[in-house]
């Protein structure tokens, strides 16, 4: 379904152009052409949207979690899709989160450990680490945030915040993005410790298939089976695809009933829907949690969204599972 393909290559949105010519169809990010799309992304009404409440210091007046719109989040935004590194205007943010992360009050109060785990809502750090990795802001507080994801890491490969001594098996929702993170960082430093930490990490998905228990061969939690776009830090089989497709894991044998499932998902017109969504669409300069400063596209398992599409043949092209004629 080529047609697909040149379809989202003339979107309005250069997120989209940019997702399908590196990711698809494999063009070199740092090709001038490329580059020139990148700064189509940062001059773009969205980017505008996203950064529109940064204050004479360049910060964004609200906690950097706050969500969608503070600091932590709008720099994952941006780091997703395209954002041109090493603009130093966006340090005001890193700042923020850096500050936010490694202060001694998150590190006390929001770092427990019980019965032998630390309790740590590890898409956090992971987050920040692989946004400000991406976006060329990172400094040397990045290696203390990727230490203290590989230093919580549990025996499992993975992670989570679940306070009750009971729990014992990593969160998807908490170790994918540290996945990402750590499989980023390991690649930049050339740091063997977080690569292995990262594969470690894979196994926690990869023999649950993305999406099915280790009990019983179940679909743990109806919701991963939603495609949607940003995804925030909710798990889903094409976040998870996503992830596993970056970090190198695509080709194992047991992403391929995932794969099925996502490419049984596909429209008649070669798209790929998105099912559900997890912000608001709320006015400026509100507190209201999940507000999104931003549409992010169509919601309806009828219609193509134009995010989730290209994301998902990224997945299928990393898989090897787009026809010729399709790329």
């Amino acid at each position: 379904m080529r047609g697909i393909i040149d379809r989202l290559l003339t979107s309005e949105e250069p997120s989209v152009r940019f997702k399908v010519r590196v990711q698809v169809l494999g063009e070199d990010p740092a090709s001038p052409a490329v580059r020139r799309l990148q700064g189509q992304i940062r001059r773009s009404p969205r980017v505008a949207a996203l950064l529109s409440e940064r204050v004479a210091d360049g910060k964004i007046p609200y906690h950097p979690y706050a969500k969608w719109y503070g600091a932590h989040w709008v720099l994952a935004t941006l780091a997703d899709i395209g954002y041109p590194a090493g603009d130093k205007s966006l340090v005001p943010l890193g700042e923020q989160v850096y500050s936010w992360l490694l202060s001694p009050q998150h590190l006390t109060e929001a770092v427990r450990e019980i019965d032998g785990r630390v309790r740590r809502c590890g898409s956090q750090e992971g987050n920040a680490l692989w946004a400000m990795l991406t976006l060329g802001i990172a400094d040397e507080r990045a290696d203390t945030l990727a230490a203290n994801l590989m230093r919580w890491q549990w025996p499992d490969g993975g992670w989570n915040c679940d306070k009750r001594p009971e729990a014992a098996k990593s969160s998807f929702h908490e170790t994918l993005i540290p996945l990402r993170a750590l499989a980023l960082y390991g690649k930049v430093r050339r740091e063997k410790a977080a690569l292995e930490a990262a594969r470690r990490a894979s196994e926690v998905f990869l023999k649950r298939r993305l999406f099915r228990r280790l009990s019983d061969g179940g679909v743990m939690n109806d919701d991963f089976l939603l495609l949607c776009y940003p995804a925030y830090w909710h798990y889903g089989v094409l976040a998870g695809l996503k992830v596993v497709a970056e970090t190198g894991f695509i080709c194992d044998a047991r992403c391929r009933e995932a794969l099925d499932f996502i490419e049984s998902k596909r429209l008649p017109d070669g798209g790929f829907p998105a099912e559900a969504r997890y912000y608001k669409g709320t006015p400026k300069q509100t507190m209201t949690a999940g507000r999104s400063l931003v549409d992010w596209g169509e919601v309806s398992k009828r219609k193509t969204n134009e995010f989730v599409t290209a994301d998902a043949l990224y997945v299928l092209k990393a898989a090897g599972r787009l026809r010729n004629d399709e790329r």
